[in-house]
């Protein structure tokens, strides 16, 4: 389970670190551009309800993993997402959703992607 924090807050909103990754991917491509849009969810901690973040690209973020190696991403997953926070109602993520395993003939990696080598000791 993965942690969000938003904003100066300490409490952080614990994330499944799947869903989590493709988040972070959604939420860094839009913030990036400085396009602002919400993100939502409901509580199943047991608490009646549903939240909703604004965010934008001045208020800082931070995504914590419990797992030290990064998930695989499912394209399709990606492509919803970006979708609906494009929308004006914004990403809403259903925290206890399973997202499908990445599909297993990727497109190759675009020009200039970032990728993270192994370093030696």
């Amino acid at each position: 389970m993965g942690h969000l924090y938003y904003g100066t807050s300490t409490e952080s909103i614990r994330i499944p670190d799947r869903l989590l990754s493709h988040i972070k991917v959604v939420t860094t491509t839009k913030l990036r551009r400085s396009e602002s849009f919400t993100l939502s969810w409901t509580h199943v901690d047991g608490t009646p309800g549903r939240s909703t973040l604004w965010l934008q690209p001045a208020i800082p973020l931070r995504y914590v993993f419990d797992s030290a190696e990064p998930e695989s991403l499912n394209a399709t997953t990606l492509k919803n997402m970006a979708d609906m926070a494009n929308s004006s109602a914004g990403l809403t993520v259903d925290l206890t959703a399973q997202i499908p395993a990445a599909e297993q003939n990727p497109r190759p990696a675009a020009v200039g992607r970032r990728r993270v080598l192994p370093v030696a000791a």
